[in-house]
């Protein structure tokens, strides 16, 4: 089965009618590892599917990279708010791996809104991207930067296996070397509970 009807099929049943349309309107793409795949200052007019590999979002701030956050394969994604308003994006997302992915034409995408199942994938995927920014700044807001790297320890170790720790530690709103003091106190207060 194609990775991204299994990835529909996460939200939504899909027909074989429907998913042949779909599956016209995407092509593959392959990323190596420090490739953009969108960049801040265009616009976006594709939905991409990330089928394989590991992703950074980050923006500039002061001519720094803050990274916004990671994410990993399956996974859909855009600039959202430029892929809907055709407004310059200030993301950039680049491979922090050798990646495959498959692209979308905002056309092609916005003609299939016409196909019910689709439409309703659509809703519950930008359901989600909300919920998960929502949730990213929240932790931002009210969490420390001990407390969100436990998190990534605890819940999302593939970041911190792939992502480089300044990119960590730019995610976490702090310095490298105090990612580096945050982390030696984690692993040496595992090591005593254990």
């Amino acid at each position: 089965m194609h990775p991204f009807r299994k990835y529909i099929l996460n939200y939504n049943t899909l027909n074989e009618d429907e998913w042949q349309l779909i599956e016209k309107c995407l092509s593959r793409k392959h990323y190596k590892k420090g490739d953009v795949i969108l960049e801040s200052g265009k616009i976006c007019r594709k939905l991409y599917f990330l089928e394989e590999g590991f992703l950074k979002f980050y923006v500039f701030r002061d001519g720094e990279k803050v990274s916004k956050f990671f994410t990993e394969a399956p996974y859909c994604f855009t600039s959202q708010r430029s892929f809907t308003t055709d407004t310059p994006t200030n993301d950039n997302i680049e491979a922090l791996q050798d990646s495959v992915v498959w692209e979308m034409s905002k056309e092609k995408a916005f003609q299939l809104l016409e196909l019910p199942h689709w439409s309703e994938f659509v809703r519950k995927l930008i359901q989600e991207v909300q919920f998960y920014t929502e949730q990213i700044l929240e932790e931002a807001q009210n969490n420390t930067a001990e407390e969100r790297y436990k998190k990534l320890v605890e819940e999302k170790s593939s970041i911190l296996e792939n992502a480089p720790l300044k990119d960590i530690a730019s995610y976490l709103g702090i310095a490298p070397q105090s990612l580096s003091r945050i982390r030696k106190k984690y692993w040496t207060d595992q090591r005593k509970l254990t």
